[in-house]
């Protein structure tokens, strides 16, 4: 079966070469690939690997019943299943679906301390669990959070090696715009993976068939999973109001307004009751909070609104599956994108961003007579970032340059359906280059 790159696979390479290095949690939403490149990883570079997923097996969670040392784990595994082998220094411990059993991270103290055997733990929704597992290993594990995959992950499995974003750096850097071929093939793509997200099951599917044949159905069953996770893990009202809250993302986003607002969730819904709910779905790794600063200037933690918010998908494939059927033919014809249009482009950038290991913020002056989509930060400087559905004006991040109120402002992104430019400390730069942001301003 196809294997996708992905960029963990260099991350648990160095992981393994630091001689001295932890056990490992892997945090992410569900079926992101999470499983599938650790195995990756693992059959790579160990003699034996010994796989526990505690949903699938549950018995597992027996295992820990006379206690968390290393001698007493193994040896429960063994009499569980005595096929399998553990041998020092090249065995691979693999815990699946931690947050079903969040009590084996206590465990990962002992093996750290002990240093006979790699452990490696992985699940969804641990966001939820976190507060419990942290508690429990402090000091003993490093995290990695995983994301779906992102537009320079579609390249390498469309046949692109690492070097195709190192050339798109390079058109941003010199201010250098594409040739037409590179704009017709890089948007082309960009397209279908935005249309796809990053699942990895759906972008195999699509290289597979050529087509989106049968996307669709796999979007919507990711959407019923996301939601069956919901019913599974929270009860009684509070799993209501998350569902509400899941539902009503993509109707406030194709709002002009796309403050999220409670009062639109429910009759009579109050952010305080409410709050707890956007928080569950952002740990289970599901949407990304964009908060509104109080003013555009550093620093930018701090100083944000956190009752003023817009929420995104954190793949947008999710946000596709909810939308209308007639929504989704025009989409994949590439016509009348209609109310979601701006909406769509908003939330491909919020991904690229959120990927990229960015947080979001925005801004709206409460005279609503000043809005900017996405701010990050070079060392000394605030970059406003304005996402356009058309190559159009943008009055606002030529009000934030200008102005003399805003210090940290000198120039600004303005991201379009084109080419590369600078004019007027504008820089112009095509969607199918957002993920290459955070990688740029780093470098400045």
């Amino acid at each position: 079966m196809m294997y996708l790159k992905r960029k963990i696979d260099s991350f648990l390479c160095d992981w393994k070469k630091n001689s001295n290095h932890n056990p490992l949690i892997v945090k992410g939403a569900r079926q992101i690939g999470k499983t599938e490149s650790i195995l990756h990883f693992a059959k790579q570079n160990y003699d034996n690997v010994v796989y526990i997923n505690f949903v699938e097996e549950p018995k597992y969670k027996n295992i820990t019943v006379d206690g968390y040392k290393p001698e007493q784990i193994c040896k429960n595994i063994s009499l569980l299943n005595p096929e399998v082998k553990f041998t020092k220094g090249t065995t691979l411990i693999f815990f699946d679906e931690l947050q079903d059993f969040p009590e084996i991270a206590t465990s990962l103290k002992f093996f750290k301390i002990q240093g006979v055997y790699d452990v490696i733990c992985s699940g969804s929704l641990l966001g939820i669990n976190y507060r419990k597992i942290e508690s429990n290993s402090v000091g003993y594990k490093t995290d990695f959070i995983m994301h779906s995959m992102d537009f320079e992950e579609f390249l390498w499995a469309k046949g692109y090696d690492e070097n195709i974003a190192e050339m798109m750096l390079e058109h941003i850097r010199n201010h250098t715009p594409f040739s037409t071929l590179e704009q017709e093939v890089f948007f082309s793509l960009f397209r279908d993976f935005s249309l796809l997200g990053g699942m990895p099951a759906l972008v195999k599917s699509y290289f597979e068939n050529g087509s989106f044949v049968g996307i669709l159905d796999m979007q919507r069953q990711l959407v019923a999973d996301y939601k069956e996770d919901v019913r599974k893990y929270v009860h009684g009202i509070e799993q209501t109001k998350i569902l509400n809250v899941f539902n009503r993302i993509p109707i406030q986003l194709g709002c002009e307004n796309k403050k999220f607002q409670i009062s639109k969730v429910a009759p009579g819904a109050k952010n305080k009751d409410y709050w707890g709910c956007i928080e569950w779905l952002n740990d289970a790794g599901i949407i990304s909070v964009c908060y509104c600063l109080n003013f555009p200037e550093l620093p930018l933690k701090g100083n944000f609104d956190d009752s003023k918010y817009k929420i995104y998908f954190a793949d947008t494939g999710l946000l596709i599956a909810l939308l209308d059927d007639e929504v989704q033919d025009d989409l994949r014809i590439n016509a009348n994108m209609g109310t979601y249009k701006g909406a769509l482009y908003e939330n491909i950038v919020a991904e690229a961003l959120t990927k990229s290991g960015a947080d979001l913020f925005y801004y709206k002056r409460q005279d609503s007579t000043l809005e900017e989509d996405f701010f990050l930060r070079t060392k000394n400087n605030l970059i406003p970032i304005e996402v356009k559905s058309v190559n159009a004006s943008a009055k606002s991040l030529q009000t934030l340059i200008k102005s003399e109120k805003y210090k940290d402002i000198q120039w600004g992104i303005k991201l379009v359906d084109g080419n590369v430019g600078f004019a007027n400390n504008v820089l112009t730069i095509p969607y199918f280059c957002a993920f290459l942001l955070k990688r740029f301003l780093s470098e400045i």
